[in-house]
């Protein structure tokens, strides 16, 4: 599965890339949010796509800070 490998990928990142990639994908995330109200995004799907990239960032940083 995608989502496994990728959450691997994750996982063996820095806590420093991590916070990084989730600073990006939060900004990615309002200006589609943004885009989506005004009608201007083609992919409305994307929004949900950042918010569960954003949940499992979290998951990998918490996982991180407390071993």
């Amino acid at each position: 599965m995608k989502t496994t490998k990728e959450t691997n990928e994750l996982r063996q990142a820095s806590l420093a890339e991590l916070t990084k990639k989730l600073d990006e994908t939060r900004k990615e995330l309002i200006i589609s949010r943004i885009q989506k109200v005004s009608q201007q995004l083609k992919n409305p799907l994307k929004v949900r796509v950042l918010r569960k990239k954003i949940a499992r960032l979290l998951t990998v940083v918490h996982e991180k800070e407390k071993a």
